[in-house]
């Protein structure tokens, strides 16, 4: 069971990697730190509303496996499963 315990922790780590640049892809709408950082600039220019749509889906997704890998970590600390 340790091995499924250290599986777990790195898929959690590269899921959140992956969930972060997910996150940074999305396009700002305005008013706050992606104006402050120039992200307000060309935010038409970049994504059309089907490839939009594709980045919402995809990070509910990693956002979803994320939140269960780190329910199943913790229920294999609380019940000492490894």
């Amino acid at each position: 069971m340790a091995i499924v315990k250290i599986v777990l922790q790195i898929v959690v780590i590269l899921a959140s990697i992956l969930l972060t640049m997910l996150i940074l892809l999305h396009k700002g709408k305005g008013g706050g730190l992606s104006d402050m950082f120039g992200g307000g600039i060309g935010s038409n220019a970049g994504t059309s509303g089907a490839a939009e749509k594709n980045l919402n889906r995809l990070t509910i997704i990693v956002a979803l496996i994320w939140v269960a890998i780190i329910i199943a970590l913790d229920l294999i600390s609380k019940y000492k499963l490894a």
